[in-house]
């Protein structure tokens, strides 16, 4: 068999998906050394060396940059069809849109979320976004969602498509505990206390920062101190989650974390107390999945895809109730059982997203279409 995957997406951003296809897709490989997997790389990334020297990968570099949506298109118009016609693959993969579908073989997209549909953007890109999911939901041979919300999320907007779920995964290997120097030199460098809640997630509306912000506030109020990190870049509320901790006072208690390397996210993840996770919407959540790893307890907003993952079994508040936010974390802060139950069941639940099982439901998928 011969899988063609469209990476052209890819580069050394940190994200969800580059976290994904690493893990997924450098297992789905090394597990079987009978599938040739060409890769097609964008302009300005080599993919392929992601998978080290595995004997089954080969490279295609493209004329396609790996970010720009416009300069993506036109470079792509007099490639794609004439590169795979040549290339003779049995099943070609996507992960990003607008859809390139293989001339002559089954195509797959993978879907994170369906963001551009939310209310809150702006009515031309929504609409835009609308005409592009359609199309795409339509000409993909099937569609692989991250989560069994974002399936659902599909069915309902494209009833016609083809969908089924294939988890994100973590290695747990990647999240080995730190030392306690190496937890105490992270501490020392952000000036953070020995106990402090942690949210990890790009600086973006969705994210819902401001919110855990004003619960700090608020158990500030009652006269419990909870300091709070926040890690992630700016997504385009850097300006406004800052503004938010100054109208608070809470320069002493909110440290806003950017440009933290792997290493820093784990000692982080280690010396937390719990896991916040406040975002109005995801398609996953792989914060999640790595404080499961790090054997760290979460109080969660109330949405079906953190209610899945976590198996209902989480602490949750409504999103954009800071009081009830407060609430939680104060409730489980204070509650050794819970924090420990959340451990166990944490340390049960993440065999579900180990990357070889899932690179198992990945295989079976092709071999269903081939």
């Amino acid at each position: 068999m011969r899988v063609g995957l469209n990476a052209t997406c890819f580069n050394d951003r940190p994200s969800g998906a580059n976290q994904r296809f690493v893990g997924l897709y450098g297992a789905l490989i090394r597990q079987n050394p009978h599938i040739e997997f060409v890769v097609y790389e964008p302009s300005d990334q080599r993919i392929a060396g992601w998978f080290g020297d595995a004997p089954n990968v080969s490279a295609r570099v493209t004329p396609i940059p790996s970010v720009g949506r416009l300069a993506r298109v036109r470079a792509g118009f007099n490639y794609w069809s004439r590169r795979l016609r040549e290339d003779r693959l049995d099943v070609f993969e996507a992960f990003h849109l607008p859809l390139v579908r293989a001339p002559d073989c089954p195509t797959i997209l993978t879907i994170h979320d369906l963001r551009p549909l939310l209310r809150d953007t702006p009515t031309p890109t929504r609409a835009m976004a609308t005409l592009v999911l359609h199309h795409a939901f339509a000409r993909a041979d099937h569609v692989i969602a991250v989560s069994d919300a974002v399936a659902d999320e599909v069915r309902a907007f494209h009833p016609a498509a083809r969908v089924s779920t294939v988890y994100n995964g973590v290695d747990p290997a990647s999240f080995a505990m730190p030392s306690a120097q190496a937890v105490a030199a992270v501490r020392a460098r952000y000036a953070l206390p020995g106990s402090y809640l942690l949210a990890v997630g790009h600086l973006e509306a969705r994210k819902n920062l401001p919110m855990l912000i004003e619960a700090v506030a608020l158990l500030r109020c009652r006269g419990m101190a909870r300091p709070l990190a926040i890690v992630g870049n700016d997504g385009g509320e850097r300006a406004a989650i800052r503004s938010r901790i100054a109208e608070h006072g809470l320069a002493d208690l909110v440290t806003v974390i950017e440009h933290a390397d792997n290493d820093a996210v784990r000692a982080l993840y280690a010396g937390c107390e719990m896991l916040v996770f406040p975002s109005r919407y995801e398609g996953f959540g792989i914060p999640i999945l790595e404080a499961m790893a790090m054997d760290k307890p979460m109080v969660l907003a109330d949405t079906a895809v953190f209610r899945e993952l976590t198996a209902g079994q989480g602490v949750y508040f409504p999103v954009d109730d800071a009081q009830a936010a407060s609430e939680a974390i104060e409730r489980t802060w204070r509650a050794p059982t819970e924090q420990a139950r959340q451990r166990a069941f944490g340390h049960a639940r993440l065999h579900d997203f180990t990357f070889n099982q899932l690179a198992g439901q990945v295989a079976a998928l092709y071999e269903s279409l081939d």
